[in-house]
């Protein structure tokens, strides 16, 4: 079954090579499938020849977000096969889920979207501002009084955690970790040694997006309490990092990332 796979290979990432990860991945999974690239402008108009859609490193889609809106609805409308599923209710719906799990009393960094409810969020010197359409940090700003019109932006208090840590999932089950030691640089990452505890934390997230196949990264922040707060849920097109772990659990990836596409296939 051939595999239209869309990404931008020439996105400058921060901190990330995208193309390296894309032809790695590319290279494995043509051993089991016939595939073709392209360009996330493109996939819209060349899907039709493809029996399923994998959308891997395309960048953030505010970048391109009138085109990504137009293949998502035209995949939708001919029932073409997309991996990721479109049914994500994590980034891939927006940012609307941080504030829904904040409301439903989830370990979340708490958000708002309205300065006028500022209370509703322990207090803090500062708070991170940033636009609600937004990705990849574009527009992230700190202030002490956030202000504006309500819905334009999510407001989170600024939180002096220890490490950021993100959890790797192909369908429901767990792959690796990694974590950023230094908040300060937050793609230089090294392995992390999961707990039970951090396993439960990040499946339960998992467990709430209730996509049957696909790529999840669970991203969440060392709380100065020792508790685990979701920072965000990537269902989209999540970097993987697969540069940075063992040989042996790149490969378990690749594996179970095949055995995954092959079962969507037959859906």
């Amino acid at each position: 079954m051939p595999l239209l796979y869309v990404t931008d290979l020439a996105y400058p990432a921060r901190g990330r090579r995208y193309c390296d990860e894309d032809i790695l991945l590319t290279s494995r999974l043509r051993e089991h499938f016939p595939l073709a690239l392209c360009h996330p402008l493109d996939a819209e108009g060349m899907m039709a020849d493809f029996d399923a859609v994998i959308v891997r490193n395309s960048g953030p889609v505010l970048h391109y977000q009138e085109a990504y809106d137009s293949f998502r609805a035209a995949a939708l409308a001919a029932g073409t096969r997309v991996y990721n599923p479109l049914t994500g209710r994590g980034d891939m719906a927006g940012k609307q889920y941080l504030l829904d799990l904040t409301a439903a009393g989830h370990p979340v960094i708490p958000t708002i979207d309205d300065p006028a409810d500022l209370a509703l969020l322990p207090s803090a010197p500062s708070y991170a501002v940033k636009p609600k359409q937004g990705a990849d940090s574009i527009g992230l700003t700190f202030t002490p009084h956030p202000a504006g019109p309500a819905g334009e932006h999510l407001i989170q208090p600024r939180i002096d955690f220890a490490y950021e840590v993100s959890f790797y999932f192909v369908d429901d089950a767990f792959q690796y970790a990694l974590h950023a030691p230094d908040p300060a640089r937050r793609w230089e990452l090294e392995p992390y040694e999961a707990t039970a505890a951090d396993l439960d934390f990040a499946r339960g997230f998992i467990e709430w997006n209730t996509l049957s196949h696909g790529i999840q990264r669970v991203d969440a922040c060392r709380a100065p309490s020792g508790e685990l707060l979701l920072v965000e849920l990537e269902d989209l097109n999540p970097y993987l990092s697969l540069d940075l772990v063992p040989p042996a659990t790149r490969d378990a990836f690749i594996t179970a990332l095949t055995e995954s596409l092959h079962s969507f296939l037959t859906v």
